[in-house]
């Protein structure tokens, strides 16, 4: 299956929340994305470990992307998540181009 970028960001990968015990004896909150190869952010807070991951996420995703590499997709996008296309309004920017009132 061949998505887009946007369409595999929104893949809903399942999210686990974990406290580990680092070798240092400092506990900390581990997010992951099990799903996803090596998408995994730590951080003293769970909302802090979630907003590393979540980048994590787009730019691992974008990376394999690029490479070529096989994004895993268990589950299809949200369609919730894509970007949604007005027809009206997607009609008058035709016009407004065709119109030369702006440019392409």
């Amino acid at each position: 299956m061949t998505l887009t970028l946007e369409e595999y960001l929104a893949v809903p990968y399942i999210l686990t929340m974990e406290s580990v015990c680092r070798s240092d004896g400092e506990w900390v909150r581990r997010a992951s994305y099990p799903e996803l190869p090596d998408c995994f952010a730590e951080a003293e807070s769970p909302i802090d470990a979630i907003e590393q991951l979540d980048q994590l996420r787009r730019d691992r995703i974008a990376d394999m992307l690029q490479k070529g590499e096989s994004i895993p997709v268990p589950r299809p996008p949200l369609a919730s998540a894509l970007p949604v296309l007005d027809s009206d309004r997607l009609g008058f920017a035709k016009w407004l181009v065709q119109e030369g009132r702006i440019g392409t």
